[in-house]
């Protein structure tokens, strides 16, 4: 372009034509800036290039510009004066280069660069890189894909294509012939497959649904510095045609960025590594802790349970088997903690040897059992070096909302209930409120003194009488255990058998209890002593162990027992809403001819139906009902509801809880069968029952219910 002394065009060549579209018609006598500068032209840039127009030296200087239609052109002018003998501008020649591409992937750079300065994640910056590579590149589509440590690929950004296409390729193993993206990153060059439709190398994946539109994939590997693969930037293309020159400009631009990227996301995860979890032993540190609290308390507004978990004793452990033994056992601790834990339940590394354990929709029942597991969990010794350490942890808890509703004040309120711990002999935990603290404490006394009596044969059977209704005979006596702990006294079942339950006690207190049961039904017939039948009471969890029935068949022969003098007590949700692994136990069990009695039926939700396909014997009258039915109308209602329900499923009616004759009359009146309460007898040991039966014999059949 040419311009006179006013700084006007008096000429354009060809090639300003078809850069700009304008002919010399169109812009004689014009200002340069009055058609071609465009709007968003840098001040700075165009008050230069205003200024130094009108000098006598030329300059160079790079900036937007506009064509006839309106569109957007970036230019690199170098404006050269020509000098009359008088050293005035007598021309001036302006050269200008279309640098669009080039100031185009220079934006690019810096935009990318830019958004990762700031903090974008991998995965925005990749979906930002592939649109605007789009906007450059209409014709084309892009894909970043990642390549794993495993040497699969996993799909980081792609969003002009299909989702479950995307999703498709995750896990692809890499290889020689697996698709473009997979071929690259195996081969470690650009793969170009000029027909997806055909090319056999695409043939595994071509059910993904890739758009029809896609016919040419060109993928080259993303590469580190060190030469590693670790990913591929792929062109999508809508006809069959190989890249250009300009698609080649972009692609080493773009793979440079993607590599930038990567790097730049592996290095703020190792800084997050460092900064938020503890080198030793992986778990997250005390500055995660307050940073996931921040986020969850104000939010989640469930009960949850702190425990500030301490090793007993760690500082003499140090001392004496040195510090490397002290981080073998801090590892072994994080490895513990990381088994105890459940789905949600997190747990961090404060310092030295302090932890901490978050568990999440926990109340204080529940965190009674969990700090009583967490204590199990640290029981069994810890080899190291060759030698054998047995730890002990210490834990004191706290509970959200209850104790405070921050974490800096549970953390104090657990600590507090730690240091209470401590002072009172460690190995143990404590509530940091003292109404918990007493239900913890008693929890944890009983669960040592139960587990302590299993071990040295200290719990009892007695056996209460079940007598015929009309007549008064022995018809069996049921099995109820017994508790007299040296320092805790009598310990009523329903104090300690909830807490065997809770502990995991319960399957070895049943079993103990058929054995000891079974035992001495034989040690009665041997001595001519004619008891019918025993009743055991057995828990839920035993129709849940497919390895029970077996069990009992070898019970009962051990002590060469008839099954049929065997009867298990079961309650009603067992038998009625179990499911098919629990009714497939309970057939099992009727198979061998042991009996089954539904013991508190009414108390819950039977169904009818249920019941009748149900292979049990016995039906039992809870003592709920039997309190007033010679009282209250609607208390002799629902006995005789009960009592005909039985008889009409032909099984044996045994009301417990009869304590007097006006209640054993209307037994007498309803016709059912069996009976059982304090009226008759209250449970009574072994040698007692027998004197109990022995007495019977010499009474008149008139006076055996006084």
């Amino acid at each position: 372009m040419i311009l006179d002394r006013e700084r006007r065009v008096v000429y354009i060549n060809n090639a300003f034509s078809k850069s700009f579209g304008y002919h010399l018609s169109d812009v004689i006598g014009q200002v340069p800036t009055t058609f071609l500068i465009a709007e968003q032209t840098n001040a700075d840039a165009l008050a230069l290039w205003r200024q130094n127009l009108w000098g006598t030296e030329g300059f160079h200087v790079d900036l937007p510009a506009r064509d006839m239609e309106g569109r957007h052109i970036w230019v690199s002018s170098t404006v050269s004066p020509i000098l009359d003998d008088d050293a005035a501008v007598r021309n001036v020649v302006v050269f200008l280069v279309d640098v669009t591409r080039n100031r185009l992937i220079e934006m690019l750079r810096r935009d990318i660069l830019e958004k990762l300065a700031g903090g974008m994640a991998l995965k925005d910056a990749g979906d930002f890189l592939c649109l605007q590579v789009e906007q450059m590149a209409p014709d084309i589509v892009v894909s970043i894909l990642l390549v794993d440590a495993e040497g699969r690929l996993r799909p980081l950004s792609g969003p002009s294509l299909p989702a479950r296409y995307c999703a498709g390729l995750d896990g692809v193993k890499i290889g020689e012939n697996v698709g473009s993206c997979g071929s690259a990153a195996f081969l470690g060059e650009p793969v170009l497959v000029r027909d997806i439709a055909t090319d056999p190398r695409w043939e595994p994946y071509r059910y993904l649904e890739l758009p029809h539109d896609l016919v040419v994939c060109w993928s080259s590997p993303i590469k580190q510095r060190n030469g590693e693969v670790v990913g591929t930037f792929a062109f999508y293309f809508r006809e069959k045609r190989g890249p250009d020159a300009w698609h080649e400009q972009v692609v080493d631009a773009c793979l440079h960025l993607c590599m930038l990227a990567i790097e730049h996301s592996e290095t703020k995860g190792r800084i997050a590594q460092l900064l938020h979890f503890d080198p030793l032993t992986g778990l997250p540190n005390k500055a995660r802790f307050e940073q996931d609290m921040a986020e969850r308390l104000p939010k989640e507004g469930r009960n949850t349970a702190f425990f500030f978990v301490d090793l007993d004793l760690f500082r003499d452990i140090n001392e004496v088997h040195g510090h490397s033994t002290g981080d073998l056992l801090l590892v072994e601790t994080a490895n513990r903690l990381r088994s105890f834990l459940l789905q949600e339940e997190t747990a961090y590394r404060f310092s030295g040897d302090e932890f901490l354990v978050v568990l999440p929709n926990t109340d204080a029942p529940v965190a009674s059992r969990r700090a009583q597991q967490l204590l199990e969990a640290f029981a069994s010794p810890v080899v190291i070096s060759g030698g054998a350490l047995v730890p002990s942890v210490s834990i004191g808890i706290s509970l959200f909302p209850d104790d405070g509703g921050d974490a800096g004040t549970l953390l104090r309120q657990a600590g507090t209930a730690l240091s209470q711990v401590k002072a009172d002999g460690r190995g143990s935990y404590r509530f940091f409120s003292p109404r918990m603290n007493r239900i913890a404490q008693d929890r944890f006394i009983i669960c040592s003194a139960l587990r302590a009596a299993l071990a040295n044969e200290v719990l009892q059977l007695h056996y209460q009488p079940q007598v015929i209704t009309n007549g008064l005979a022995l018809h069996g006596v049921e099995a109820l255990m017994r508790w007299t702990d040296p320092g805790l006294g009598q310990v009523p079942p329903a104090r300690f058998i909830p807490i065997a339950e809770d502990l995991g006690l319960i399957n070895m207190l049943g079993c103990w209890s058929l054995r000891r049961a079974c035992r001495q039904m034989t040690d009665w017939r041997e001595a001519g002593i004619v008891v019918p039948a025993i009743s055991v009471n057995i828990s839920p969890l035993h129709f849940c162990d497919p390895q029970f029935p077996a069990f009992l068949v070898g019970v009962l022969a051990e002590f060469r027992l008839p099954p049929e003098n065997l009867t298990l007590e079961i309650t009603e949700g067992v038998m009625i809403h179990g499911g098919k692994r629990t009714h497939d136990i309970i057939l099992a069990i009727r198979e061998i001819g042991v009996r089954l009695s539904m013991d508190d039926f009414g108390t819950g939700f039977s169904s009818l139906s249920g019941l009748y396909n149900l292979p049990i014997s016995e039906l039992k009258i809870d003592r709920s009902f039997m309190r007033n039915v010679d009282k209250d109308s609607r208390a002799l209602a629902l006995a005789t509801a009960v009592v005909r329900i039985g008889q009409s499923l032909g099984l044996t009616v045994v009301a417990e809880g009869v304590e007097t004759e006006e209640q054993h009359r209307v037994l007498i009146d309803l016709d059912c069968q069996v009976a059982q309460g304090y009226l008759f007898s209250r449970p009574l040991p072994a040698p007692k029952l027998v004197e109990w039966i022995s007495k019977r014999g010499r009474v008149p059949a008139d006076q055996l219910s006084v």
